[in-house]
């Protein structure tokens, strides 16, 4: 019997197979048979109607939607406006509306204290909260004019918590002839710049208000005797923030300082010939020579020396001369 390759077989069923189906004819639908609905039909129907798209009923805004509320949350509260605005502050720090903790406050104030203890320009910090807004009547250069025209120079601060970039410096009358817009807004920016490193706005406002003391120092140099020389009081001249803890501890150790004066002159003469002695002393070691003592050392096998053989000399001090170490004696080894 012949055998057919598996690639001829294969051909020939392919072939018969191929050779059956297209004998069957494809089967067809009649109208009834066909149900649901084709997807886009009426794209492609001529006689399909077409339908127009329904307005939207779409009500335009009224006026009574535009208009702002008299009584918007981000402004002022009336009630707190005369805290704020209705006097000069008998404080330094104005918080009418307890926006900092007791803790937070009583520091604040304390450093504010300080400050005008220790500086001729008073600095005052009014506390709002970050979307506050101030009503556009109550205008702040008027308050600063009508409030601050006479007494100490002051610096005015309306400082908004946790948005430090929002903050608003004015000066007394008696400062805006003196220090120039750039410099304020030198130093305004500083000390937003040192705030905005902080995250929390209690932290904001303690770095905010360190800095601008900083540059209220360079302020008094920009004064010169102009200021104060108008209101006839002597010019003061401070030292930065920095240094005042140690002008403090210098104070209370000056009387000790000038009590010791009477023995400046015994103390140089002392210190003098302790110098001297102590370069004596380094010439001394300088030039010191050592001699070292020499040993016997037995004779090996009828000789002077022996290979490989060699003799430790140790000293016991390292600070005496070993000329003087008589006692030490060699630690060589023998042979037999």
């Amino acid at each position: 019997m012949k055998a057919w390759p598996c690639g001829v077989v294969t051909a020939i069923l392919l072939a018969g197979v191929a050779r059956g189906v297209a004998d069957k004819p494809l089967p067809a639908w009649n109208d009834g048979e066909r149900g649901g609905v084709v997807a886009g039909a009426w794209l492609f129907d001529e006689q399909a109607p077409a339908t127009a798209a329904e307005p939207l009923d779409i009500r335009p805004p009224t006026a009574e939607d535009l208009a702002v509320p008299a009584n918007s949350t981000s402004e002022l509260p009336e009630k707190f406006r005369m805290a704020y605005f209705g006097e000069r502050p008998q404080t330094f720090l104005v918080d009418p509306q307890g926006l900092l903790s007791a803790a937070d406050h009583r520091s604040r104030l304390k450093f504010l204290q300080d400050h005008a203890a220790d500086s001729a320009l008073d600095l005052y910090i009014y506390i709002f909260k970050g979307e506050q807004e101030i009503p556009s009547e109550l205008r702040a250069e008027e308050l600063s004019e009508r409030f601050f025209a006479t007494g100490r120079p002051a610096v005015i601060v309306y400082y908004y918590m946790g948005s430090p970039q929002r903050a608003v410096m004015l000066l007394s009358p008696s400062l805006t002839d003196v220090v120039s817009a750039t410099e304020q807004h030198r130093a305004l920016e500083s000390s937003v710049m040192q705030a905005a490193k902080k995250t929390d706005a209690a932290s904001q406002l303690e770095v905010f208000m360190v800095q601008l003391s900083i540059r209220i120092y360079w302020m008094e140099r920009l004064m010169g005797g102009g200021t104060a020389a108008r209101e006839g009081s002597p010019v003061i001249v401070r030292k930065p923030p920095e240094t005042s803890k140690t002008a403090a501890i210098m104070g209370k150790l000056q009387p000790l300082l000038d009590g010791s004066k009477r023995f400046t002159l015994p103390a140089a003469v002392v210190g003098g010939a302790l110098v001297m002695a102590l370069l004596m002393n380094a010439w001394v070691k300088r030039r010191a020579r050592y001699r070292f003592p020499e040993f016997d050392i037995e004779p090996r096998l009828g000789g002077i020396h022996a290979a490989g053989v060699g003799a430790v000399i140790s000293f016991a001090s390292a600070a005496v001369s070993p000329n003087t170490q008589r006692e030490q004696v060699s630690d060589s080894p023998h042979r037999r």
